[in-house]
C-alpha cells in the first residue's frame, strides 16, 4: 500500500477529492513534494503560515522551548515563560480593553470560548451572527455559522441564534437588550472576502454599546497581518469587546485565543470555578512559536508592504474572464462565472505548481492568501502562472 492509499484509507477525509500532494518539505513561500516538484503556496495553509513556512525565528523559538519542556500541566495552573511572553506581546499590540488572553488550540475553540464569555458577562442567551459567515465546525461554532449546507445534518444546534445580513444597517434592529453577543468577521472570509463597511461596523459598535450586547470580532482569518494591519479592526477604528484569533497566530503551529478585558475573563474563575477549561491550550511550544511569529512581523516590518504586494498580485492576474477581485491586503477572492470554471482553474494552477483553493460558501471564487512577506519576484512569477491557467481553462 503506497502513501496515498494509506492516506485515503487510514486518515479520515473531509471530501471525496483531496489534492493529495505528498509533502516532503516546506520553506518560505514553497512546498516541495516527494518527487521534488516545487509549489508556490499562495494560500498559506488557509491563512496560517502568514510569514511563510519555517521562518527561522519561529523554528529557533520552537527548538529552544523543546529543549526546556513540553506539556507540564493543564491550562491556567503553572507560570510558563512562553505563555507569559505571548500574552504580554498581544496586550502590547491591542487596545487596553483587550488585555487578557485565554489560549486554546484552534479557531473554533476560540469562538466557543468567546460565546461562553459573552453569555457569562451579560447573563443573556441570544446570539446574532451573519448570513454566509463561517466560524468553525464544532457544535457551538457551527450553530453561529451562516452556511446551512454545512449544518443541516447536525441539528439540533444551539438555540436562540439569529442571523443578520452583513453590511445591512437595517438588520441591526435585531440587536436588543436580549442579545448576549453579536459575532462578526470584519471581513467575511469564507463568504469570499466580503469587506465590512465603515458605516456598518461603526453602527454595529454603537448598537452593541447601547444594548449591552458583547461585540465579538472573529479575526481568525483576517488577523496577524493578513490585511496589512496586525488586526483588521484597526482599519476601522472599531474595537470589539471580545476578539477571537487563530490560524496565522501560531506561525505554523496550532493555536487559538479569545481575548477580552481582565475583568471579564476573571468571571471564569468563580461561580463556578473552572468556567472554561482546556488541557492542551497554551502549550508552551506553540506559545513560543506564536510569540516569535509576532516579534518577527514587527522586527522585519512585514506589515509595511502588504498592501503594495496585494495590489501587485491583483494587477498580475487581471484577465477578462475575472468578474471581480475582492481584496484587502493579501486576502483575495477572485470571482468567475461559475464554480465549475473555478475548479478547472484551481487544478490547472496545481499542474503548474501553484496552490490556490476555493471557498466553502462562495464556490464561484478562488482564494489567494500568500505569505505577507512573499517577494515581488515570486508574486510576478506566480501571477503569470495563474493567468496562464485562467487562459487555458476558459
Amino acid at each position: 500500500m503506497d502513501s496515498k492509499d494509506v492516506f485515503i484509507k487510514h486518515v479520515a477525509q473531509t471530501s471525496p477529492f483531496p489534492l493529495k500532494i505528498e509533502v516532503e518539505k516546506a520553506e518560505g513561500t514553497y512546498i516541495f513534494d516527494k518527487k521534488g516538484k516545487k509549489y508556490f503556496d499562495l494560500i498559506s495553509g488557509i491563512a496560517v503560515t502568514n510569514i511563510g513556512h519555517r521562518h527561522p525565528k519561529v523554528v529557533a523559538a520552537i527548538k529552544e522551548q523543546v529543549d526546556k519542556y513540553l506539556h507540564v500541566m493543564a491550562y491556567g495552573e503553572f507560570v510558563q515563560e512562553s505563555q507569559n511572553g505571548l500574552a504580554k506581546e498581544l496586550a502590547k499590540l491591542l487596545p487596553s480593553t483587550l488585555d487578557c488572553c485565554y489560549f486554546v488550540n484552534s479557531g473554533t475553540e476560540a469562538i466557543e470560548g468567546a460565546l461562553k464569555l459573552a453569555k457569562r458577562v451579560t447573563e443573556r442567551t441570544e446570539i446574532i451572527s451573519c448570513h454566509k459567515s463561517y466560524h468553525g465546525s464544532t457544535h457551538g461554532s457551527l450553530s453561529v455559522s451562516g452556511n446551512e449546507t454545512k449544518k443541516y445534518r447536525y441539528r439540533p444546534l444551539l438555540p436562540d441564534v439569529k442571523f443578520m445580513h452583513f453590511n445591512k444597517l437595517e438588520d441591526l434592529e435585531l440587536v436588543t437588550e436580549k442579545t448576549a453577543a453579536v459575532l462578526v468577521e470584519p471581513i467575511q472570509g469564507d463568504a469570499g472576502v466580503r469587506i465590512g463597511s465603515q458605516e456598518f461596523l461603526e453602527a454595529l459598535r454603537l448598537k452593541c454599546t447601547e444594548t449591552g450586547a458583547q461585540l465579538i470580532f472573529d479575526e481568525i482569518q483576517t488577523g496577524i497581518g493578513r490585511t496589512g494591519k496586525m488586526f483588521a479592526f484597526e482599519h476601522y477604528g472599531v474595537v470589539p469587546d471580545i476578539l477571537a484569533l487563530a490560524k496565522g497566530l501560531g506561525g505554523g503551529m496550532p493555536i487559538g485565543s479569545f481575548i477580552s478585558s481582565h475583568e471579564k475573563m476573571n468571571l471564569f474563575t468563580h461561580d463556578p470555578i473552572l468556567g472554561h477549561i482546556t488541557t492542551f491550550g497554551g502549550h508552551p511550544v506553540v506559545c513560543a512559536s506564536a510569540w516569535a511569529n509576532l516579534k518577527a512581523i514587527q522586527e522585519e516590518n512585514m506589515l509595511e508592504h502588504v498592501e503594495q504586494k496585494g495590489q501587485l498580485l491583483e494587477e498580475t492576474i487581471a484577465h477578462p474572464a475575472v468578474k471581480e477581485i475582492r481584496r484587502k491586503g493579501l486576502m483575495l477572492a477572485v470571482e468567475f462565472e461559475n464554480a465549475d470554471l473555478v475548479q478547472k482553474i484551481v487544478h490547472a494552477c496545481l499542474d503548474t505548481g501553484i496552490i490556490t483553493f476555493w471557498f466553502l460558501s462562495c464556490p464561484e471564487s478562488f482564494r489567494l492568501a500568500p505569505p505577507i512577506n512573499i517577494s515581488d519576484e515570486d508574486i510576478l512569477e506566480a501571477g503569470k502562472r495563474i493567468k496562464e491557467a485562467i487562459m487555458a481553462s476558459c
